[in-house]
């Protein structure tokens, strides 16, 4: 039987598992990998929430409340960095959460709630905890919960992009780098990022709102350069975590040049698009001038 619940979902990911399974073969580091699995389902129960499964390297648990969920994920993170044999093997821990309606169904669960928490442990690096900032709306005013913004990113099924937010767990943040913003979705507050591109004379302006911006030879991208040496689906430009983001999905690579720098190419890739400059599709810009592709971006004054 299935039911619709508010559920916080964590996926904790293990980093440096690969490399240990190179290093100690697959019975050592199959129980070293099981261990670690192990605390993070106790860290789990301890804070009122149940493993849902464990997939490889990775553990898929659910809270009641979003507090319970990012008080289990600080845990684990602090966790793997006090364990000795997790210290020694130098494995840490990749985490995203998002809280919202689930499907339960059978002891495990499904649906939009389940692939944002994926998408925002595909975003975290080792040692972070990311989550949708609405995820927190509730709880960071009543907690001495710290974060910090990392703008906005797309999430498959959403039709805007969504704003998150990098939960501090570290006790001594001498380290870190503060960057304060408040946690709000509903204040109407804009970041302001525009992104300026012409080719042959027609002028586009992305915002960080827009859907993903797709270049190529197929008449179904949104810029259409009709050429042998461009693919068919050659490159796209998306907002996601504060800035426009190039990535090259081509046979021939993207060249690109920033502002005066040396023209670069950029080969199933992606880099962020600062002040202006110019792109060419499949050949270095000597070669292509007539088909170069020139943009401005504007992030409301951070550069």
């Amino acid at each position: 039987m299935s039911r619709s619940e508010p559920l916080a979902i964590v996926f904790a990911d293990i980093s440096g598992s690969t490399r240990l399974f190179e290093q100690k073969g697959d019975v050592a580091a199959r129980q070293l990998v099981a261990k670690v699995l192990g605390a993070l389902a106790e860290v789990t129960r301890r804070h009122g929430g149940r493993v849902v499964k464990t997939i490889g390297d990775e553990i898929m648990s659910v809270f009641p409340t979003a507090i319970q969920g990012v008080h289990a994920a600080m845990e684990m993170q602090r966790l793997t960095t006090r364990e000795p044999d997790f210290v020694r093997e130098n494995l840490g821990l990749r985490i995203g959460m998002h809280y919202g309606e689930a499907l339960v169904e059978d002891n495990d669960v499904f649906g939009d709630a389940v692939n944002t928490a994926a998408r925002m442990t595909a975003i975290a690096k080792r040692e972070q905890i990311v989550t949708t900032a609405g995820s927190l709306r509730d709880v960071t005013g009543s907690t001495q919960l710290r974060t910090r913004s990392l703008g906005r990113t797309r999430v498959a099924g959403k039709l805007f992009p969504v704003e998150i937010c990098d939960v501090l767990w570290q006790e001594d943040l001498a380290g870190v780098t503060m960057v304060q913003r408040a946690v709000r979705l509903d204040d109407g507050e804009s970041i302001g990022a525009r992104l300026s591109i012409r080719h042959r004379g027609r002028l586009i302006e992305l915002n960080e709102d827009s859907p993903p911006f797709r270049m190529g030879r197929d008449p179904g991208n949104e810029l259409v350069v009709d050429a042998e040496w461009v693919s068919r689906y050659h490159a796209l430009i998306e907002y996601k975590k504060g800035h426009f983001v190039l990535t090259d999905r081509s046979t021939n690579g993207t060249y690109v040049r920033l502002g005066d720098d040396e023209e670069l190419r950029l080969h199933r890739d992606e880099m962020h698009l600062r002040k202006s400059g110019t792109l060419s599709m499949g050949q270095p810009l000597a070669l292509n001038a007539e088909d170069a592709v020139y943009f401005q971006c504007d992030y409301g004054g951070r550069g």
